[in-house]
């Protein structure tokens, strides 16, 4: 692009130079080097928010305003008054709008503006040098109208940069407590058991033991997957931060739930659970999941914990439920799980709600639409 606006000045000089008529201007070759300067100014690349730019747009357009008054002032030769100059100007502009600093770029765009606008008088002061004047004024809002435009695109696309960055560092918070924290919680519990068996008997320590063994594998195995996401995004933009698990996974979850230890986890479903939208799926899979952890955490004098899928013709309805204390409020911050929930089901376009039960325990419950 750089290389055919240069070529671009050029060819203009040329024509401009080959019919021009009447006496040359003597400041001609004053008048190349500021086409040559401006064309200098637009062609490094600027970040959003040079402070280099305006400054050097500000010199350029100065000196070409300085230039303007000395022929203006003095008798109009008719001759030229820049083409070359006032399109390198106008790319000056165009790029002072989309890339430098607010502050200066105002400054900037004034100087400049009434740099190109003002240029004609060069060449003369009759009205057909006026009305010049105002077509390359047209020229420059145009331009800047361009530059503002460009800037404009640029700053919406950053934002949403920013959001998709906010919504992954969401995305991994939540599969992080979701996931990982199942897991130690987990092998933190079969733990405790074990401490309390070990003497009685020592064959299911061992069987502990592997359970622990597993569940901290499994939580390794998660730990790499995003770690590997993380560092490398581009070679696989599309792997899973975990395992995608969903309603028909929700076996095996409640089998490990309850061989950890603690209140056994009875699992209904109802309908079918194949052929869910994935996003339903996976959603309800992890209310399940963060819901048997919170039981295990705080409701370990629960004698169950029940766990009902119920699929209907528009409607997936998840409900976990627990016939132990309500828990107290902790004194501290509250914790991220039903927070990270609740934006989860929110985004697959449902609903959740947790609290005490009408006869007791802690229920909590989650409809998705189909």
């Amino acid at each position: 692009m750089q290389v055919g606006g240069l070529a671009l000045l050029a060819l203009i000089g040329f024509v401009e130079v080959a019919g021009g008529s009447g006496e040359s201007s003597p400041l001609l070759p004053v008048q190349v080097l500021l086409a040559m300067a401006a064309a200098a100014v637009w062609l490094p690349h600027y970040r959003l928010g040079s402070l280099w730019l305006p400054l050097s747009a500000i010199a350029v357009s100065a000196a070409s305003l300085l230039v303007t008054g000395v022929l203006a002032l003095l008798d109009p030769y008719g001759g030229l008054w820049g083409l070359a100059e006032s399109t390198a100007l106008l790319i000056v502009l165009a790029v002072v709008a989309r890339n430098a600093t607010p502050g200066w770029a105002l400054v900037a765009l004034m100087v400049t503006g009434t740099a190109v606008s003002v240029m004609p008088l060069r060449a003369g002061h009759s009205t057909i040098y006026g009305t010049f004047c105002l077509i390359q004024a047209l020229g420059a809002a145009g331009a800047i109208g361009v530059g503002v435009a460009l800037r404009m695109m640029a700053t919406n696309r950053l934002r949403a940069l920013d959001s998709v960055r906010s919504e992954q560092r969401a995305e991994f918070a939540r599969d992080l407590h979701d996931f990982i924290a199942h897991h130690v919680t987990g092998i933190v519990v079969q733990a405790q058991g074990a401490r309390f068996i070990a003497e009685q008997d020592p064959h299911r320590v061992l069987l502990a033991l592997e359970q622990i063994e597993q569940a901290g594998t499994e939580t390794m195995a998660s730990m790499r997957r995003m770690v590997g996401v993380l560092r490398d995004p581009e070679s696989r933009p599309d792997a899973p931060l975990a395992p995608i698990a969903g309603v028909p996974e929700l076996v095996p979850l409640a089998e490990q739930f309850t061989a950890a230890g603690g209140p056994p986890a009875r699992l209904l479903l109802e309908g079918e659970v194949h052929g869910l939208p994935v996003e339903v799926s996976t959603s309800a899979y992890r209310v399940v999941m963060e819901a048997l952890t919170n039981a295990r955490q705080h409701a370990p004098q629960a004698t169950a914990v029940d766990v009902r899928v119920r699929r209907t013709r528009d409607q997936l309805l998840v409900r976990v439920a627990n016939d132990g204390p309500v828990p107290r409020p902790s004194p501290g911050s509250p914790g991220y799980g039903l927070v990270g929930l609740t934006e989860r089901v929110r985004a697959a376009g449902g609903r959740i709600v947790a609290g005490p039960g009408v006869d007791g325990g802690w229920v909590v419950d989650a409809v998705f639409p189909l």
